[in-house]
């Protein structure tokens, strides 16, 4: 999430009640999570196993429950609950602002799109020309769809992401972290019917040019997908995973988190994605191998019963 001016780190001590450890002169320009943190950028880690990670990450500014070494030009935010203090971040710049409107008079729509009944447009959405938002689409705050866009009805653009800190020691081991990021569609995208395409949580998931969606298709948390994709019906992509230009999926397609399908792959139907796959080849399987392997593989599996009968009619 970017900052709409830069934050002076003396506020952000006070807002979260922090000890600054360091140059205390700066100024953060946003709050992001580990993997999309940029310079100026805030950062919270309460487990030993990632401190270093953040400290050496692209972060300005680490919120961290205990002291340590870092680099001369960063400061660290001391609190006992980094993720408390992200929340109380969040919750500060990003409110949840409900809306009695089914189009939010701070959304912003262009000229020739067209927005159809039951359709809820979200506080500060942009909608650019010559879209069609058919009835029951849900646009969450912040999100920007670009010029030519089709979403079809019943279709939700920046739901929250399914993103939780777990801690065994409180009643409720799953707690919530807030999304404050968005979800933008860039020109030319069609989304089908009674999809989902989760918003950030503190960053964008994206859905590059021309890329077209059948029905039932789920996009997870901070997904970049890139121009001119085509995703069947019941394909799901799991959070933080790059989908690069030209990539088929055919239906029932599951792509885990934080992984890269390569330029111009194809998917075949209910297949399995676990890692990342090169471009520029056709796969199928769960879990996923090249296409042409995979079929050999199947025609010898078929002749096991055969092979079997051979061995046995030999002893």
């Amino acid at each position: 999430m970017r900052f709409d001016q830069p934050v002076p780190l003396t506020e952000i001590a006070r807002l979260i009640g922090a000890e600054i450890i360091g140059n205390n002169e700066g100024a953060a320009t946003g709050i992001n999570e580990i993997h999309k943190v940029e310079e100026g950028d805030l950062v919270f880690v309460d487990h030993p196993k990632y401190y270093r990670k953040c400290i050496e990450s692209a972060a300005t500014f680490i919120i961290i429950n205990q002291r340590t070494e870092f680099p001369p030009h960063k400061a660290l935010l001391l609190v006992d609950q980094p993720f408390e203090a992200y929340q109380t971040i969040v919750r500060h710049f990003r409110p949840f602002v409900p809306s009695s409107k089914t189009i939010s008079d701070s959304a912003v729509i262009g000229e020739g799109s067209v927005v159809l009944p039951g359709a809820v447009v979200g506080n500060h959405v942009t909608i650019g020309r010559n879209c069609i938002i058919h009835s029951n689409v849900v646009i969450g705050d912040h999100c920007i769809i670009g010029d030519d866009c089709i979403i079809q009805a019943g279709t939700v653009i920046g739901s929250d992401a399914f993103y939780y800190n777990k801690k065994t020691d409180r009643p409720i081991h799953f707690r919530k972290m807030l999304s404050c990021g968005r979800v933008l569609l860039e020109e030319g995208v069609e989304i089908g019917a009674n999809c989902t395409i989760d918003r950030g949580v503190s960053g964008d998931t994206v859905i590059g040019a021309g890329t077209k969606m059948d029905n039932l298709v789920h996009i997870g948390h901070d997904t970049v997908v890139g121009k001119n994709c085509l995703f069947a019906a019941q394909v799901g992509i799991a959070g933080a995973t790059t989908i690069e230009d030209g990539v088929i999926l055919w239906g029932q397609v599951g792509v885990s988190k934080t992984l890269t399908v390569g330029k111009g792959a194809e998917v075949y139907a209910q297949s399995g994605v676990p890692a990342s796959i090169e471009g520029g080849k056709k796969y199928f399987g769960s879990p996923v191998q090249e296409a042409s392997v995979k079929m050999k593989e199947l025609v010898w599996i078929k002749r096991i019963p055969e092979l079997w009968q051979r061995m046995m009619g030999k002893e």
